[in-house]
């Protein structure tokens, strides 16, 4: 091969585009046969391909150039006894083919997916699906980058949910690469929340309250003041008594429950009503006052400081009866709730819905995707046949005749069977 020609020839910068084309051709595995175009070339481009051609190209319009012409060109002159292909090759170096590279990245691939096959069989199923919708792809866009991500995702999905509950910042600079590594927005705070949702069972959602309320459901907070439950005659601590002699709602914080002397240390045997609303419980204290039982209230998905405190009383053998809003969002906490701690129905059934549903005064319809009910099937049931949303206000004189003296214990053994620990799809 007379390199010092083929530079001069097929090496003119007008002619890159050509070279361009050949491998890209080549690279594809496809013959080298047929013409390649340029839409619109300038005056070097056309010069060049008169020198290489020997003849000049139409004036004007796009310019095309058989691949055959430029090899049969290359062959006769010596310039290139073996042709076109070897000419690019030598002249602009090995022409890597696709379907090699294909193969080598997507092995890259599996090599930063590789410890998601080292998590428990509860995230197998997330595990998959994150391949399988390309989630680790989109956020890292290359395998070199998916590797670290993948493995500090593994590393933090782990450790949850974390028990007592602490703040994201702490738990990142335990077990992560620093305490901004969950921050909101970044690749690996967006990858392991996917992951606690799977853990956990949250439901969808959107917004910076939703993202709060998912970190905490696995025990990842913002801080140990944000979190809290809203309480009503739980005593054995001076501040708790005294607002239970009152009568009167008492907020606990998270750092309340998990201090150095926690509120949890309640020692409380007997029931504990549990409601969804803040209203059932402000009705409670202004109705009943010192005599109501002790209550607590969720006011929507259970929060970190809720959890721990329910846990806490349910583990030092209190009886936990749960009342929420008949509709499929109430449904979920429910099953939410029932993931953390064991309860009993209390008033929350197929039953109760249907002798609630006539006292609906304007009837609102059901929305969103249905839920299960495992502590009653018959209550999905039962939802989706009236179609009709009864909330907890609708039945509070029931449920606070439930928590009249005397009737608060009868009450509790209506419930049926203890729930917990619904299993997550």
């Amino acid at each position: 091969m007379d390199t010092e020609r083929l530079g001069r020839l097929l090496g003119d910068p007008g002619l890159a585009w050509f070279v361009d084309r050949v491998r890209q051709r080549m690279a594809r595995s496809r013959p080298l046969t047929g013409s390649v175009t340029l839409s619109d070339p300038d005056t070097s481009q056309r010069r060049a391909a008169e020198r290489l051609l020997g003849r000049a190209p139409r004036s004007s319009g796009s310019l095309s150039i058989r691949l055959a012409t430029v090899d049969e060109i290359l062959r006769r002159s010596g310039v290139s006894p073996d042709g076109l292909a070897v000419a690019v090759v030598a002249l602009t170096g090995p022409v890597v083919l696709q379907a090699e590279t294909r193969n080598r990245e997507e092995r890259a691939w599996e090599e930063a997916y590789a410890p998601l096959g080292t998590l428990d069989a509860e995230l197998a199923l997330w595990a998959e699906r994150i391949r399988r919708d390309g989630l680790v792809r989109r956020l890292a866009r290359t395998p070199e980058a998916a590797g670290p991500l993948v493995e500090a995702a593994v590393r933090a999905l782990r450790a949850l949910p974390a028990s007592p509950p602490t703040a994201r910042a702490t738990f990142a600079a335990r077990n992560l690469s620093g305490a901004h590594a969950l921050d909101e927005g970044t690749p690996l705070a967006t990858l392991v929340l996917s992951g606690i949702r799977c853990l956990t069972g949250f439901p969808d959602g959107s917004g910076a309250q939703w993202r709060r309320e998912a970190w905490a459901s696995a025990g990842l907070l913002k801080d140990d003041l944000s979190s809290t439950v809203l309480t009503l005659n739980l005593r054995g601590t001076p501040p708790l008594d005294w607002m239970a002699d009152a009568g009167e709602p008492t907020v606990l914080t998270l750092r309340s429950l998990t201090g150095r002397a926690p509120v949890a240390s309640v020692p409380t045997t007997g029931t504990v009503h549990i409601c969804e609303n803040p209203a059932v419980l402000s009705a409670a204290a202004d109705t009943l006052g010192p005599a109501c039982p002790p209550m607590v209230c969720l006011q929507g998905q259970p929060s970190a400081a809720a959890l721990t405190l329910l846990r806490d009383l349910s583990t030092r053998g209190a009886r936990l009866l749960y009342h929420g809003d008949f509709d499929w969002g109430g449904v979920r906490i429910a099953a939410a709730l029932a993931r953390s701690v064991p309860w009993q129905p209390w008033r929350y059934t197929a039953v109760d819905y249907r002798a609630a549903v006539p006292a609906v005064g304007e009837a609102l319809d059901l929305t969103g995707p249905s839920a299960a009910t495992p502590w009653d099937p018959a209550l999905a049931v039962a939802l989706a046949e009236c179609g009709v949303r009864v909330e907890e206000e609708t039945v509070l004189d029931d449920l606070l005749t439930d928590l009249e003296p005397g009737r608060a214990k009868a009450a509790s053994k209506r419930g049926g069977r203890r729930i917990g620990r619904v299993p997550s799809h």
